[in-house]
Formats: structure tokens, sequence, C-alpha cells
């Protein structure tokens, strides 16, 4: 029996809709479903919700809860993580500490400060999860990613843990491709595309329909509509030549030129902040959900355009498809450095994912892209290599942290900020920064 485990249960909305999204598959209707959470109120929730959508698909999974993580990974032929290590709590210190310095954030879970700091927070459980995986499961397991920073975390897993068969799952491209079908009044399923770079700063190569490309019909949509022209993603778009695959409160902090202009931030109505709302909407959600439970009130169940269900699907019955999937990068992009995590088009079957190269990647993507890769590598190099100096060196690098704070202020964010998630984080890379001696003390070989 096909066993899957879900770390980070407690997140219960989307826990239904990946629980939905299997069990409504003929092929998957009598797996094993192993839950875990840390926090016991809602992992009960999250097994109440797993009962009750199995009941409404008709299926009839063997499903198990577990407070400790090695259980529910021990025999698991799938693992998806979404734990969020830190919570609300410490979502709050990764915008309030960083504000004090006036450096504004939108969402701060992928890169900047916040996403920083969110990695150093979650890295201890990543590797964990991927050392556990390779005691506790079968070699040919996978661990499909869902918990951000995407990058970073799947880097991690992958460099520092025996474990390889990892995938992170984004809905970037599914959702960009709705949004650019509904502005150009194409069908999806008339639309050829082809999508590449790296999770949340990946780009349309290829938007066409029967061999003709549709970013003409785009240009004049929007050179039609003002309100258009107000978004961050549309004003990469039109210099650099690709529409990119994230929305524009993500994509505005991952570069320099916006969150440090209040003018900017009105001129394209960049919310600053927002995540810190998202995630209050989210504790509301979780309390509405348990009261409804409770009530015996009906629970909407919709298809979701996630990607772990068509990846369990293909792999057990060998039916092929094709997802975008974040993987480590073996000469898929030549351009951008190797090893490094990036977004391409994934084949999936019996065999796997595996995933497809993605030649003539353009110069000027390709250099956007590393100034983001130069953040993630340096934050995992910090990790798996115990050196507390590569946490500020991400920040320097970081192009909204650059572009906003000196490097005094810089260093006292990060030391604020590594006081304020004390526990959270790796213990070697907790405390002030380094004393500033040039060049670290290291023996030349």
């Amino acid at each position: 029996m096909t066993r899957i485990a879900f770390v980070g249960a407690g997140s219960v909305v989307f826990t239904k809709n990946l629980l939905g999204d299997i069990l409504e598959r003929p092929a998957l209707r009598d797996v094993e479903i192993a839950l875990h959470d840390i926090d016991a109120d809602r992992l009960e929730t999250a097994e109440v919700i797993a009962r009750h959508v199995a009941g409404i698909h008709g299926a009839s999974p063997r499903i198990t809860a577990h407070l400790e993580r090695r259980a529910a990974l021990d025999g698991s032929d799938f693992v998806l993580n979404m734990a969020q290590i830190g919570g609300h709590d410490a979502t709050l210190r990764d915008f309030e500490i960083p504000a004090r310095y006036g450096l504004r954030q939108t969402i701060g879970d992928t890169l900047g400060v916040g996403g920083i700091f969110r990695t150093l927070r979650t890295a201890e459980h990543m590797l964990a999860l991927g050392r556990e995986m390779a005691d506790l499961c079968p070699p040919t397991s996978w661990l499909l990613n869902y918990t951000n920073p995407m990058a970073a975390l799947c880097e991690l897993v992958y460099q520092g843990t025996p474990t390889t068969n990892v995938v992170g799952l984004c809905h970037s491209v599914q959702f960009t491709l709705e949004e650019l079908c509904r502005l150009v009044g194409v069908p999806e399923e008339e639309v050829t595309y082809l999508a590449a770079g790296v999770n949340h700063q990946a780009f349309f190569l290829r938007f066409e329909r029967d061999g003709e490309s549709l970013y003409p019909r785009l240009d004049e949509r929007i050179a039609a509509d003002p309100e258009l022209q107000r978004r961050v993603r549309v004003a990469l778009y039109r210099r650099l030549g690709y529409f990119p695959t994230e929305s524009s409160e993500h994509a505005a902090e991952y570069v320099p030129w916006f969150m440090g202009h209040d003018d900017e931030l009105d001129r394209y109505r960049i919310p600053v902040g927002e995540y810190v709302r998202r995630s209050e909407v989210n504790l509301g959600e979780f309390q509405e959900v348990r009261a409804g439970l409770a009530r015996g009130d009906a629970m909407p169940l919709a298809p979701s355009n996630e990607y772990a269900a068509v990846i369990v699907n293909s792999i057990v019955t060998d039916d092929p498809s094709v997802i975008y999937g974040n993987v480590p990068n073996t000469a898929l992009i030549p351009t951008l450095p190797e090893g490094t995590c990036v977004e391409v088009p994934c084949l999936v079957d019996r065999t796997g994912v595996r995933p497809t190269p993605v030649h003539d990647y353009p110069a000027q993507l390709a250099a956007l892209n590393r100034t983001y890769v130069n953040v993630v590598e340096l934050t995992v190099r910090a990790v798996l290599e115990a050196r507390p100096e590569h946490v500020r060196h991400a920040a320097m690098l970081d192009p909204n942290a650059g572009a906003t704070l000196t490097l005094e202020e810089i260093d006292a964010v990060c030391d604020d900020l590594s006081r304020a998630h004390g526990e959270l984080i790796p213990a070697v890379l907790r405390g002030s920064a380094p004393a500033l001696t040039g060049r670290p003390e290291r023996s030349m070989v």
C-alpha cells in the first residue's frame, strides 16, 4: 500500500486541499495517510478533516496521526512537507525588527532578511527530515516540499543529507498561466508554454497558440489598461521581455528598485507587510474550520492546481505527466550555478521526477536570477558550514536590504533577529556578528 506522510499537517486548509486532490484519484483512494504535527490540537483537527475528505470522495484510506515525526515517516513512499517553524510569532519578528531600521518587506518568505531567517529557523527541521527519510523510508521515496524558502530548503536537504529525491512544489506557474490566458482571452488548453528560472523568479519563455506567440496580444492588453501598468510584474516584463511567474508583491522585494521608494510603492500598489496580514487570516481560518467541523458544517472541497497528487499518481500508476519542479541544477540551465535549485519542467512517471534542460535561457534573466541565487547560496553555506558571517554576507548581497540599509544597519538587523529567534535557529548561528577582521581565520591549503 502506498504510504503518504503529511509533515506539518496542522496547516489544515492546505492539508484539506492536497488530501482532496489525492483521494479523488481512483488509484489512490486506498492509500495510507500518516499525519504529523507537533501541535496536538491542530493534528486532531487535521485527522478529522482527513476522514471528512475521505467520506466526500468515497475513499477508504488508512489514516493515522502522529505527534512524533519519525513514526509518520516510517515506511512512507512520499513525504509532503508543509511545516512552518516558529509560526505566526516568528513571522512577526521577521517583519517588525527589520522595519525598525526602515527595511520594508511584503512577503518575506523567500528572499531578503525575512527569507534568510526563515531559512535559518527551518534548517534543523529540514536536515532532520532528510536524514530521517534516509533511515526510515524506501530508497525510492520522494520528498515533496511545499515550505518556503523553496530554493534554500531544498538545497539544504540534497546538499546536507543522504536524501536526494527532492522536488520543491509551487503554484506560481499554474496561477500565472491562468492569469495570462485570462488577459489575452485564450483558453488554457489551447496554449503551449515553457517557463524556467528559480522559484518565485521564473519567466514564461514561450506563450503561444498554434505556434504563434501570444505576447503581442498581451502587449496590446497592457497598453490599453493603465491599471495593468501599475503592477510590478508588468514593469519587469516590459523591461526584461518575458513575463515573470510570481506575483507583484513577491517580485517587488527581490529587486532593488521598489521597496525603498515611497512613490514607487504608491505607483505599483505594493502592500508592505502583506504576509503578516495573510498569516493573521490563516490563524482565523483554522479557528473557523475547527468550529465548523464541531458543528457538522459541510466543508467545501474543490480540485486545486497543486502538483502533489499529480506526482503521486504518475509514480504509482506510470501514467506520465508534466509538472514544474524545483530541482538541483545539473546543467539544466547552464548559465546558472551548478547545484543550485532551479525551476524547470519535469516529466513524471514510475521512474520518478525527471527534469528537462532549458537551453538558450536569456542572458538578462540569468543575470537577475544570479542576484537571487547569491543570497540563497550564502544562506545555505552559513548552515552547512557553520559560518555565521555568511548570514551577514547574504543580507549584504540581498537586493532589497542592500538598497535600503547601511552595512552597520545590516549587522544590527541580523544581530537583533538572531537574538529574537533564539533557539529556533542553529546554535552556531546565534548571537552577534563576528568581529570585523578582514577575513576569516582559516588556513590556506
